[in-house]
């Protein structure tokens, strides 16, 4: 793992999460202020996120310039923050899609314990928003990951493939397209293997182009097409 890479990573999430104790801006509302005050509306897609969407945006920004897509990703973030910064970063954007991958901090513990449950109940929350703004959702797996450096003991493989297994399910009965990277990505030991990722659960520069890049395209123009064939 490179230098560079190791102090991207602990700056993002130690950062955040030191933010995200204070009582000013919990939910970060100002990390993007600036970006969606002169953002066009629009876009073809937003991507609702915590570090894995932060860090994807920033290693390989042309993805997201070239094909429309706007990063939304706040590193350290769990989705009870996501959702009460959803109108603001990804409703009043007016994308036509939001790609939303989160719980993997909700697992960590960065806001405290939360139930599973209660992980999908904010993320059900988030896809109501979207659909009765008029914004198609796709939602995403979490990643793998066997360990947290960051919060060590949680042992979150298990976890993810739980909570993984309830946001599949509700995705389904709810006809709402499912991005299964962590099928594509698990390896032995329940996490990203090294080849992807220096620590089990951040993608590295290629994960992110070869792997789940193709992915969301496909599933992102693919959900636009079904969405034209249909008015």
């Amino acid at each position: 793992m490179s230098l560079e890479r190791i102090l991207t990573v602990i700056l993002l999430t130690l950062s955040t999460i030191g933010a995200t104790a204070q009582d000013d801006d919990w939910a970060q509302f100002g990390r993007y202020a600036e970006a969606n005050a002169g953002a066009q509306s629009g876009a073809r897609a937003v991507f609702m996120g915590d570090s894995i969407t932060d860090i994807w945006a920033q290693q390989d920004p042309d993805f997201f310039t070239l094909n429309d897509f706007v990063g939304r990703g706040i590193s350290g973030q769990t989705t009870s923050q996501m959702l009460v910064r959803f109108r603001r970063d990804v409703i009043d954007l007016r994308p036509q899609v939001v790609v939303i991958m989160a719980g993997t901090n909700d697992i960590a513990r960065n806001g405290g314990y939360i139930l599973p449950e209660n992980t999908l109940g904010n993320l059900i929350s988030m896809c109501e928003l979207a659909r009765a703004n008029g914004i198609a959702v796709i939602l995403c797996s979490i990643p793998p990951a066997s360990r947290f450096w960051w919060r060590e003991g949680i042992e979150p493989a298990a976890k993810v493939v739980e909570l993984n297994a309830m946001i599949r399910d509700y995705a389904g009965r709810n006809s709402i397209p499912y991005l299964d990277y962590h099928s594509r990505l698990v390896g032995e030991d329940g996490g990203i293997p090294p080849r992807w990722s220096e620590d089990t659960c951040h993608p590295n520069a290629e994960c992110y182009r070869t792997v789940m890049e193709p992915m969301v395209l496909d599933a992102v123009y693919g959900l636009q097409k079904r969405i034209d064939e249909s008015k």
